[in-house]
């Protein structure tokens, strides 16, 4: 196997990277070995400042968005890391090439009056059908859990703990973590596996899927955005984007204005960095003021000294 290969291997194999991550660093290491002219196992050679400063050059001239551009070169910078380590590189070149400044982008989150109008009109219902059963616990899955689309997508029937309230969850770089679940959520999981294996007509194993379609199938990426945005669509006071991920967002805003700690909600969520975590600050700011004005001395007699 070429250079390429063998770290696309490792990724997938090793680092457990999702299959659509490894086919986005597939694709990004093919645009820049053909933008380097040389076959796939020469591309050691064109892993130098200048080169990879040339590429990067290329793509602004595509006119690429910044943060484009700086997955374009977190995914070079991923590979040489790599090569480094296989002893191919005497450094990373990638290091020494300036990266275009990413505006911030403060993440997206539902009101919590609009989740409770999503789970006031969609009470779960035991006798409803498989597929409403289904997408109702998707919605509740990742907005009580705060977990990543693929990380739902990759749940175990064994990665429910039921004695203790827990779902194990794989993260990114395979790292797992335990999430605890609220009584509600443990019932209705409970009360989806029963229908599911009444479903197949046949007791499942622990190690299959959790969540799977009405044919047994284990869900795709794809089919749980769709989950989503119909289910979502169906309140009307949700007018922007629809995603597994804005409700990621929403779980961690909530419990920072219900006085939870970052480092918990970094546990959580399963962020590498409490850096991650911080961007859910601004959506507090509102509350912090509100306190603020609340509490402060000289904020209770309009700003006025003395009595």
């Amino acid at each position: 196997m070429n250079p390429i290969e063998r770290y696309l291997l490792y990724i997938g194999t090793e680092r457990r990277y999702s299959a659509r991550t490894a086919e986005i660093y597939a694709d990004i290491l093919e645009r820049f070995r053909q933008f380097s002219s040389l076959e796939a196992d020469d591309i050691i050679k064109a892993l130098t400042v200048g080169d990879i400063r040339d590429y990067q050059v290329s793509l602004s001239k595509e006119k690429l968005n910044a943060r484009t551009i700086s997955q374009h070169m977190s995914v070079l910078s991923g590979f040489c890391t790599w090569l480094v380590r296989q002893g191919k590189l005497e450094s990373n070149p990638v290091k020494l090439v300036g990266r275009p400044k990413i505006a911030k982008r403060l993440p997206d989150f539902y009101r919590e009056a609009s989740m409770d109008e999503y789970f006031d009109q969609t009470e779960w219902k035991p006798d409803g059908s498989y597929k409403d059963r289904l997408a109702h616990l998707v919605i509740s899955m990742l907005f009580s859990t705060g977990m990543r689309r693929s990380e739902l997508i990759g749940l175990r029937i064994n990665s429910v703990d039921f004695a203790r309230n827990v779902i194990h969850v794989r993260g990114k770089g395979n790292k797992m973590r335990e999430i605890p679940l609220i009584s509600s959520l443990s019932e209705e999981l409970l009360l989806y596996l029963q229908a599911t294996e009444s479903l197949l007509g046949r007791t499942r194993e622990a190690n299959e899927p959790l969540l799977v379609t009405e044919k047994g199938n284990v869900l795709y990426p794809m089919a749980v955005e769709r989950i989503v945005s119909a289910e979502l669509g169906q309140v009307g006071s949700i007018a922007g984007r629809k995603s597994p991920h804005v409700l990621r967002h929403t779980l961690a805003t909530e419990l920072l204005e219900k006085g939870a700690d970052l480092n918990s909600i970094k546990e959580l969520l399963g962020h590498s960095s409490l850096a991650a975590t911080q961007v859910y600050t601004h959506n507090t700011i509102g509350q912090l003021k509100n306190i603020y004005n609340n509490a402060h001395p000289r904020a209770k007699r309009g700003g006025n000294n003395g009595d």
